[in-house]
């Protein structure tokens, strides 16, 4: 996905704590870097991850199986509700809820990197905490 300046501008300002541009900027990143893998062969679950959560977000419109748009999905609930505050922060839990159990489940066992990106998108995007995920750390 292309992220564009009207894609960021029409983020609902309740969606984010951080500044609109810097939440742009890692978007971005995110989909270049899975773009980017993904032409290699590599499958980046943390740039995927990232992008995710930043396309629900965003409340993006992405393209699904077949070609048809449909509403970006919740990265670990797949809600395809749009992203508020109360959502969002029932996804940033249940997020953080999954990451404390000592043993992710078959799903995200078989994702590495993908929940640990999600956390800390959301961490910092809707709480405000600490600074963007990093995407070649992740």
């Amino acid at each position: 996905m292309r992220v564009t300046e009207r894609d960021v501008d029409r983020i609902p300002p309740g969606n984010l704590h951080v500044p609109r541009r810097d939440f742009g900027a890692l978007w971005a990143a995110a989909e270049q870097r899975s773009e980017e893998q993904g032409a290699r062969g590599v499958t980046d679950y943390a740039a995927g991850g990232v992008a995710v959560t930043c396309r629900w977000l965003a409340r993006a419109i992405v393209e699904g199986p077949g070609g048809r748009r449909r509403p970006a999905s919740a990265p670990i609930t797949s809600t395809s509700r749009a992203a508020q505050e109360e959502l969002i922060e029932a996804e940033y839990l249940a997020a953080e809820t999954l990451a404390a159990r000592a043993a992710p489940p078959d799903w995200l066992a078989r994702q590495p990197g993908y929940l640990a990106a999600v956390c800390a998108t959301l961490r910092w995007a809707w709480r405000g905490i600490g600074t963007p995920p990093v995407l070649a750390d992740l």
